[in-house]
């Protein structure tokens, strides 16, 4: 269902009542700018989002599925240092 934000507006409690069967597309200015979802919808969504979306950390996941290569470079900075650390100015 599409709707104009003034439909929306003056008919905000049917709109949360089909909310609940199918999504609500809300129209601002002739463009789409919103949608209204179920609480169930949104928690699908939600569950379905990889962790990092989710507010985990996304260095955690990095170094979670490319471990022996973090390790192994952080491995050579150990052994080697990094090229032309004199010149940092920190």
């Amino acid at each position: 269902m599409h709707v104009t934000a003034t439909e929306a507006k003056n008919r905000l409690g049917q709109m949360l009542e089909h909310c609940q069967r199918e999504p609500v597309t809300i129209e601002k200015s002739g463009r789409r700018h919103s949608v209204l979802l179920s609480a169930a919808q949104y928690d699908a969504l939600v569950a379905a989002a990889p962790p990092a979306a989710q507010g985990g950390d996304p260095g955690l996941a990095f170094y979670e599925k490319y471990k022996d290569w973090v390790d192994l470079q952080n491995g050579l900075v150990e052994k080697y240092g990094i090229p032309g650390e004199e010149f940092r100015a920190w």
